[in-house]
């Protein structure tokens, strides 16, 4: 079927002379040749914007413009069409308000378009309202559509068929299914979400049950996204499913439990970390994603560079002492221990970990996850490895006073110490080990260094923009500057300041998300003989602070700075995750 070109759009952008008739053509005729629409066409040449040439076509075919880039699309709207009918028409149903289906649409002038969409409501007995969307909302909304929907709507219309011959129940006392024929949709159900959640590089999946539908979000980049909502019917099978695969009881629904299970992804196997949590509406299940593909990074991928990096790497080849990563949940500290040990991996080192629980798992390291319920904690796990002749140790979060004690007493009997800490900066982590009762006089000897992070959101590298500093944004990028090292603000620029901000339009390598990825901020404080004194005498957040800066410690804000000016990330993000820790 031949693309028909939107006649009454090209003599209008001809007419407001907005485009020049030697452009118009090449365009046709690009869109003629590779089937292509016209408009996409003119975007993606930057001839004219998304919204501007929305707001001509609603004038031209007397439309309304609707912004569903926020609209959780129903699956069951969308369910009965097939993906080809989406992709090629471009039109996407996007909601049904009692007896009328609402319609987004891209090209009001393809004929058969008009008539597939009149088609549907027909055969729905609905009637039909139709509205123009952006490429961009169209693009991200029937990417998810076409992906997770499709896939989730095969194994619901299955699942539909059987329910028909026998109703699908969860026994109240044993839990068990009592119809087995619905197992499999079900579990294709929970195959394909996971599939989805892994090749999206989210982190973690949300299923949460409302009254009347299963709300799925995935956390992509630190930012949670609904992806997708199924009948509420589905919610005891679809949690009995994931218990049964992470070992949990299934016929307990009013406590909160956790487990684990793994499957392969592709060629790779990820594993799963699951807790279920009782709510009015039945139990949430949020499951997060281990993904050893993500832990298999580099140092210097991280966002690590210049002193912070070469101080890293200067004190995890030192005999003994300990490194500790500091930062809140989520902000990336495993991941960054998981980087270290990989460097420092070796075969004439003894390598033992103990996690709670194994998140990476690195090839020729010994590694064991704790079991509070049997008495396997950080502490007594530490006391155990201590006889297995380590010759670095890695514990996954110091979290009370034995564990502090003997991981001090680790690092002061010449074993190498790896650790993370509860704390918003680095100055925090040395009164927070003396309030867990670390003597002063071990804890100079023993610690070598702390590293503070935080995460930001990576732009994307495709469509971000690089603008002038306004008046404020200059202001605050030259006072973290000023305070900088010298060594460091003389590679830097000293006014005229140019950053990168997110594409307004986002684009189709970040899903319009304008954002792809994240990147760390880091800030690293060493032991010295100054910071030796302070923490022996009466230790004060002043002058750990002086000694910091003394050192030529950049600051995470600071950090995140040189990052905006190098079009990493953006001043916006940076602020949002870095700025409490500036000021403190």
């Amino acid at each position: 079927m031949a693309y028909q070109l939107p006649q009454l759009l090209i003599e209008e952008l001809q007419r407001q002379k907005l485009l020049s008739p030697e452009v118009v053509n090449d365009a046709e005729k690009e869109a003629a040749e590779n089937q292509k629409d016209f408009g996409e066409i003119l975007i993606k040449k930057n001839l004219i914007s998304d919204p501007e040439l929305l707001k001509i076509k609603s004038r031209i075919y007397q439309l309304p413009v609707t912004d569903i880039s926020g609209v959780e699309i129903d699956r069951e709207v969308v369910k009965d069409i097939p993906e080809n009918i989406i992709s090629y028409y471009k039109i996407l149903p996007f909601a049904r308000d009692n007896s009328v289906l609402k319609v987004g649409i891209i090209d009001p002038e393809n004929i058969n378009a008009l008539e597939a969409v009149k088609f549907i409501a027909f055969d729905r007995g609905l009637n039909l309202e139709k509205y123009l969307i952006s490429y961009k909302d169209f693009d991200n909304l029937s990417k998810n559509v076409r992906t997770l929907t499709s896939e989730v709507g095969r194994a619901l219309e299955q699942l539909t068929e059987e329910a028909t011959q026998k109703e699908l129940k969860i026994s109240e006392k044993t839990g068990g299914l009592e119809e087995i024929t619905a197992e499999a949709p079900v579990t294709r159900i929970v195959a394909i979400v996971v599939k989805h959640a892994v090749e999206t590089r989210a982190s973690d999946i949300h299923i949460e049950p409302f009254e009347d539908k299963i709300r799925l979000r995935f956390r992509i980049d630190g930012v949670l996204r609904t992806v997708l909502s199924l009948p509420i019917r589905l919610l005891s099978a679809i949690v009995t499913r994931i218990k049964i695969l992470s070992d949990l009881k299934i016929d307990e629904t009013r406590l909160a439990q956790d487990g684990r299970f793994s499957t392969k992804v592709g060629e790779r196997r990820v594993d799963f970390r699951v807790s279920t949590f009782p709510t009015r509406n039945g139990e949430k299940v949020v499951l997060r994603i281990l993904d050893p593909l993500v832990g298999d990074i580099k140092l210097t991928e991280l966002g690590l560079e210049g002193r912070s990096l070469e101080l890293i790497r200067e004190n995890m080849v030192k005999p003994f002492g300990e490194i500790l990563i500091t930062g809140p949940t989520g902000s990336g500290k495993s991941t960054t221990l998981a980087a270290v040990l990989r460097e420092i991996n070796d075969e004439e080192v003894n390598i033992v970990t103990l996690e709670d629980p194994i998140e990476y798992f690195v090839d020729g390291v010994n590694q064991s996850q704790t079991h509070e319920e049997i008495g396997y904690t950080f502490a007594n796990g530490l006391r155990h490895i201590l006889r297995q002749d380590p010759d670095i140790i890695m514990v996954g979060e110091i979290r009370d006073s034995e564990t502090a004690g003997l991981a001090t007493q680790a690092a002061l009997t010449g074993h190498v110490v790896l650790s993370t800490l509860h704390t918003n900066d680095t100055i925090g982590a040395i009164p927070r080990l003396i309030d867990m009762n670390v003597e002063k006089y071990l804890l100079a000897p023993t610690l070598n260094l702390v590293v503070a992070q935080r995460l930001a959101r990576r732009l994307c590298q495709v469509c971000k923009v690089k603008e002038r500093a306004n008046q404020g944004e200059e202001f605050m990028i030259r006072q973290a500057i000023e305070k900088m090292p010298s060594v460091t603000k003389k590679d830097l620029p000293n006014g005229n300041f140019e950053i990168y901000k997110p594409g307004s339009e986002g684009c189709k390598e970040c899903g319009g998300r304008a954002y792809k990825g994240r990147v760390g901020v880091f800030e690293t404080l060493a032991m010295t003989d100054e910071l030796e004194k302070i923490i022996l005498t009466n230790i004060s957040e002043e002058e750990l602070r002086a000694e910091a800066k003394r050192q030529g410690m950049i600051t995470m804000f600071q950090d995140g700075i040189i990052k905006v000016l190098n079009g990493v990330t953006s001043l916006e993000e940076l602020l949002t995750v870095a700025q409490e820790a500036e000021e403190n």
